[in-house]
């Protein structure tokens, strides 16, 4: 069993380092793990870390592209690039901990799921306080999600999605930016043949002082996402 870990980097040369220093030192139940990275044009010397950074390590999948895209199409590369038998999607700014992949694997790995989602809204670990509004906000989308796919997931935007890699040869991913959350969840739960599971996840939020990206324009994006893969492929 091969775990492959694929990690969009747009602009994140200072949390690079420790965060895969991270990635590297996590506890980890399959035997074999590759990790596969993604640089969607980033324009503060990302590139220039990782191409450091991986020269110490070759066996690390190393991608690049030439213009911005957005966090969607560096998945999207990312996927077609891996070899494992299950993905993990890991961000690269330090909000998610890697301590937390064995509770992610291990439904898979018991062959209970075929996808899981962390949750940051059900316990487990730390979990920092930030935003108000934009809690609520990723708490509307979820309820918006799950009334459109009758799930009932907790967490639609986490970023910890784990998925056995077939699943990707029965759905096609288009959303090249933000929507890719809602678009990834409703064609996986539309489908119905995939188990879905959901744990608890740590979580360190970043201020908009300290890198954060997402903003009120990617909630449109999501809303309006989760309207049209409901209704379209």
């Amino acid at each position: 069993m091969k775990l492959s870990i694929v990690i969009p980097v747009y602009n994140e040369r200072e949390t690079l380092e420790p965060l895969l220093r991270q990635v590297m030192a996590a506890p980890c139940p399959v035997t074999e793990r590759e990790v596969v990275l993604v640089d969607d044009a980033s324009t503060d010397g990302s590139w220039d870390k990782l191409v450091e950074l991986s020269a110490a390590h070759p066996e690390w999948v190393v991608r690049r592209h030439p213009v911005n895209r957005g966090k969607g199409a560096a998945l999207h590369t990312g996927f077609a690039a891996a070899s494992g038998d299950i993905v993990l999607i890991q961000d690269a700014d330090l909000e998610y901990d890697p301590h937390d992949y064995p509770a992610l694997l291990q439904p898979i790995l018991d062959n209970r799921a075929d996808v899981v989602f962390g949750s940051r809204f059900i316990g487990g670990g730390p979990h920092r306080v930030v935003y108000f509004w934009h809690s609520l906000g990723n708490r509307l989308l979820t309820l918006l999600s799950n009334m459109f796919t009758d799930v009932n997931l907790t967490d639609m935007e986490v970023c910890y999605k784990v998925f056995r890699r077939e699943l990707l040869q029965h759905i096609k991913l288009r959303e090249e930016r933000f929507g890719f959350e809602p678009e990834f969840t409703a064609k996986v739960a539309k489908s119905r043949r995939w188990r879905i599971f959901e744990v608890p996840v740590a979580y360190y939020g970043r201020t908009y002082d300290e890198g954060k990206k997402i903003g009120w324009r990617d909630g449109c994006r999501a809303l309006w996402c989760i309207i049209r893969y409901r209704l379209s492929d």
